[in-house]
């Protein structure tokens, strides 16, 4: 009877690992909708993925736009500012980047829209695990 009940319950854990869902943020930044989503949840000490999707006001993607990643840690005691860049490409209908959070604690996130000379930005806040 153990058994049957150590092997339901490792079921049931394993397919909440599989099905879990990653971080999700939703803002907008001037005329567009911004949704960036992360594949871990919460976000992790080392590589991240992004996804952005944006929208205009109609709703429809944007995908002619040039995508930025600013990311940063405050400077602490004993421990300068850590201050990151990169650039998002366009796969499909989203764009994709990868980020490395360095180390866990609270990090700031600037997701930087440009497009036809106009900078829109998304900024929020993600603690690595």
């Amino acid at each position: 009877m153990k058994r049957v009940v150590v092997l339901i319950l490792a079921v049931f854990f394993m397919t909440g690992v599989v099905y879990a869902k990653g971080l999700e943020v939703k803002k907008k930044a001037g005329d567009y909708n911004v949704e960036v989503r992360f594949d871990k949840n919460p976000a992790v000490a080392g590589d991240n993925n992004l996804e952005i999707e944006i929208r205009d006001a109609a709703g429809k993607s944007v995908t002619d736009a040039k995508v930025k990643v600013d990311y940063s840690m405050p400077a602490m005691p004993g421990m300068p500012a850590m201050n990151y860049k990169t650039d998002a490409a366009l796969t499909g209908q989203a764009y994709t980047a990868k980020i490395n959070l360095s180390m866990s604690g609270a990090w700031n996130v600037a997701v930087k829209i440009t497009k036809d000379g106009k900078t829109s930005t998304v900024k929020f806040n993600v603690d690595a695990q």
